[in-house]
C-alpha cells in the first residue's frame, strides 16, 4: 500500500464577499481535489486542541499523527533542526523575522507593514543578519540565516517563560502592545529596537528601496522552543515515508520524525514554486521504494497572509492540477500495473482567512481515497460546507494518520 498527504498550507477560509460569498476552496476549479470526496470518504476534523495556538507547527504536528498537546515543545526548534543548527540541552531556539516596519520616531509607535519583508531574498536576507550578529552575537546568542525571511536565534540556557507574537498576527497594527514581555524579555525588545537603528540604511535595503521593494528595516523574535523528542513514524507504522517542502518548519518536523527530507530545485514557499517539481519528486520517491510521501504546499498560506484573494484561489488550482492530478495518475497507473493498492489524503493543517490575514482554529474539511474502496462517504464537492455536510468530525487530529495508514475510518461514526 502505498499513501500520500497532500497538505495545503492555510486553504480552509471564510466566505468572501468578492467570490459571492464562496470560500477560495469553493471557488477554485479542483476536479482532482473534488473527485477524491466524491469517490472516497470527507469529513471535517480539528487539527489544533483547542487550548493551542492555532499554528502551522502545531497544526502539522498533529496532521503528521503527534498529538501536539504531549510533543510540542515550540516552533523554533523544529526550524533549527532542519536547518542543522546543533541545540544543546537547555539551548533555546526562537524563530527571527525580517519584517518591515512603518516609519516613526519612537520604535514603539511603528506598524507591521510586512511580516517578510516582500519576501526578500535569501542571499540579501544573509547579509542582513550577518550584519545582526556583529551587533549582537556573544557567548550566550547567535542569529543563524535561513530562507527568504525566515531565520533563527539560538540562546544558550535562555528563557522559555516570554509572551511573544508572531508578526503575521499584527499587520498593519501598532507594535508597541506586542513587543515581547515576561522573564528576560528587556533584551529581545533592544536588540529589535536597535536593529531598526543600522538595518534600515544597511546597502541591501537601500538598493531594496531603489528598486521599490520594502526593506527588511528590523528583526522580529517569537516562537521560543527547546528541542523536542518525537517518537519515529518508521518505527511505529513499520513505513518508510518522505517530506516534500520548502519550508524549514515542515522540514524540521520530518526529520525528528525520521523521514526522508526531499530537496526539490526552484520551491519558495510561494505561488511561484516549482508545484511541477514536487509532484515529479513524490512520483520519484514512491518509484524508489517510499511507502509514504508527506507532500506540503505553502503557497495559500502565504496568499491568505497577504490578502491575495485572486492568488489564494489560483495556489488551490495549481496544486489540483500541477501536482494532486500527476500524482494520483501515477498510482493509479502503478496500481494497474502491479496491483498494489494506495490512499490518497488532501486536507489544509488550518483555516488561513483571507478577511483576518492570520491563523484560525476551526475545524477544516478533508478527504480519503482509498483505491480498494474500504472507506466511502462521499460529498459532492471538496470544500468547507461540502465536507461539514457528510457529518463526519474527528475531534482529535493526530487520529486523523492513524486511521489512514492502520485503523481505517470506520471506526469513528459520523454524527
Amino acid at each position: 500500500m502505498k499513501y500520500i498527504v497532500f497538505l495545503g498550507d492555510g486553504m480552509a477560509d471564510r466566505a468572501i464577499p468578492e467570490l459571492n460569498n464562496r470560500t477560495p476552496l469553493m471557488a477554485a476549479a479542483k476536479p482532482n481535489m473534488d473527485r477524491l470526496a466524491q469517490s472516497g470518504l470527507a469529513g471535517m476534523v480539528l487539527t489544533v486542541p483547542a487550548e493551542l495556538a492555532p499554528g502551522s507547527d502545531t497544526a502539522n504536528m498533529s496532521v503528521m499523527g503527534y498529538d501536539p498537546r504531549r510533543y510540542y515543545t515550540g516552533r523554533s526548534p523544529l526550524e533549527a533542526i532542519s536547518m542543522s543548527i546543533e541545540m544543546e540541552p537547555g539551548d533555546v531556539a526562537f524563530r527571527c523575522n525580517l519584517v518591515t516596519l512603518s516609519d516613526a520616531a519612537e520604535y514603539d509607535d511603528r506598524m507591521m507593514v510586512d511580516y517578510s519583508a516582500d519576501e526578500i531574498g535569501s542571499d540579501e536576507a544573509a547579509r542582513l543578519i550577518e550584519a545582526v550578529n556583529q551587533h549582537f552575537a556573544d557567548d550566550e546568542i547567535r542569529f543563524y540565516p535561513g530562507k527568504s525571511y525566515r531565520h533563527c536565534l539560538i540562546w544558550k540556557n535562555g528563557p522559555l517563560e516570554l509572551g511573544l507574537v508572531p508578526p503575521h498576527d499584527i499587520l498593519t497594527r501598532r507594535i508597541g502592545e506586542y513587543l515581547p514581555v515576561g522573564k528576560q524579555a528587556g533584551r529581545l525588545q533592544q536588540m529589535m529596537a536597535e536593529s531598526a537603528g543600522f538595518l534600515a540604511g544597511h546597502p541591501v535595503n537601500r538598493t531594496r528601496c531603489k528598486n521599490q521593494l520594502k526593506p527588511a528595516n528590523s528583526i522580529w523574535i517569537w516562537g521560543q522552543g527547546t528541542k523536542p523528542d518525537l517518537p519515529d513514524l518508521a518505527s511505529l507504522y513499520c513505513l518508510k515515508g518522505s517530506v516534500i517542502c520548502a519550508v524549514d518548519l515542515i522540514k524540521g518536523l520530518g526529520i525528528c520524525a525520521g523521514l526522508h527530507i526531499v530537496e526539490v530545485p526552484g520551491v519558495t514557499g510561494n505561488i511561484h514554486t516549482n508545484f511541477s517539481g514536487k509532484a515529479e519528486a513524490a512520483i520519484q520517491e514512491f518509484r524508489r521504494g517510499q511507502d509514504y510521501v508527506y507532500l506540503h504546499v505553502e503557497a495559500p498560506d502565504e496568499c491568505g497572509h497577504r490578502a491575495e484573494i485572486a492568488n489564494k484561489v489560483r495556489s488551490i488550482e495549481l496544486i489540483d492540477s500541477k501536482i494532486i492530478g500527476p500524482v494520483w495518475d501515477y498510482l493509479e497507473a502503478n496500481r494497474q500495473d502491479t496491483g498494489e493498492d494506495y490512499r490518497i489524503l488532501v486536507l489544509p493543517d488550518h483555516p488561513t482567512p483571507v478577511s483576518l490575514r492570520t491563523h484560525t482554529g476551526e475545524p477544516v474539511p478533508f478527504a480519503c481515497y482509498s483505491s480498494d474502496g474500504r472507506d466511502f462517504l462521499p460529498a459532492q464537492a471538496y470544500d468547507e460546507i461540502n465536507c461539514s455536510q457528510t457529518g463526519y468530525f474527528l475531534d482529535e487530529g493526530h487520529q486523523l494518520f492513524a486511521r489512514l495508514i492502520r485503523d481505517g475510518f470506520k471506526s469513528v461514526q459520523p454524527e
